[in-house]
């Protein structure tokens, strides 16, 4: 048997998402999202902000789209976006006269003043080592928005997350074991990706900065933004932040 090559993928820390989440590895790792869950939490948010039928909806950062995808369903005409070129040519599959797919950058608004609800889910933010990059990815999603639009983010409640951090896992996902570590570097979460394929060995990293409450409620305000309501999981329960999972923000223009 031939030596087994080894492939170390120089991510800048500022981009190392852009080679991550389009790789096929990427998709292979996490290609079983809880899409009941998704529902769940989305049935539970139109429940709470009682969108209108005419609601134009964006799902900001929406993967490979199964959030946009069952907003749709529920009627309401969705457009969605990610960097992810491979993500948004597998969601284009779904698209339809009223679901929208783009690739764009979160930094930058798809269209401006145009939605009345816009959804950033599942920690789909904090990848920017540079505070101006976060701060400017919320100004863009509150230009996205009409007056009187809402605006949802959906991020991990890091108190809770910290507490309960796996440091060593192994997920074999079909013919590939991936082993994943997780350590602490400067406010981050950096997660170590290892894996071997056909004698090629890989090594990715995702890094997901340690967002507080308090951090949030500074970026909302300088993009104009009011903050309506807290919640700490998927059900909308009441956010604790010792305890909640989730850190889910409702804020409004």
């Amino acid at each position: 048997m031939k030596d087994s090559l080894k492939m170390e993928i120089n991510q800048d820390k500022n981009s190392w998402f852009e080679e991550w989440f389009d790789s096929h590895y990427y998709h292979l790792l996490y290609k079983n999202r809880d899409y009941v869950e998704a529902e769940h939490f989305i049935n539970n948010l139109i429940h709470y902000l009682k969108p209108s039928p005419t609601c134009k909806m964006l799902d900001i950062a929406c993967g490979k789209g199964r959030h946009a995808i069952y907003i749709n369903k529920l009627g309401y005409k969705t457009d969605a976006f990610d960097l992810s070129e491979n993500s948004i040519i597998d969601a284009k599959q779904y698209q339809n006269n009223t679901l929208n797919f783009f690739i764009n950058d979160i930094r930058k608004p798809l269209k401006l003043d145009y939605y009345d609800c816009a959804f950033n889910l599942f920690t789909s933010f904090g990848y920017f080592s540079d505070e101006n990059d976060n701060q400017q990815s919320i100004d863009a999603m509150a230009s996205s928005l009409k007056k009187g639009g809402v605006l949802v983010i959906d991020f991990l409640n890091v108190k809770h997350t910290l507490s309960n951090l796996k440091t060593i896992e192994t997920k074999k996902v079909e013919h590939i074991t991936f082993d994943i570590t997780k350590e602490l570097d400067n406010n981050f979460i950096i997660k170590h990706i290892k894996f071997n394929d056909n004698n090629t060995d890989f090594h990715f990293t995702e890094r997901v900065k340690l967002i507080q409450l308090t951090n949030f409620k500074n970026y909302l305000k300088k993009a104009g933004l009011t903050l309506e309501a807290i919640f700490g999981d998927y059900s909308l329960n009441p956010f604790d932040e010792e305890n909640s999972e989730r850190l889910i923000i409702i804020a409004k223009k």
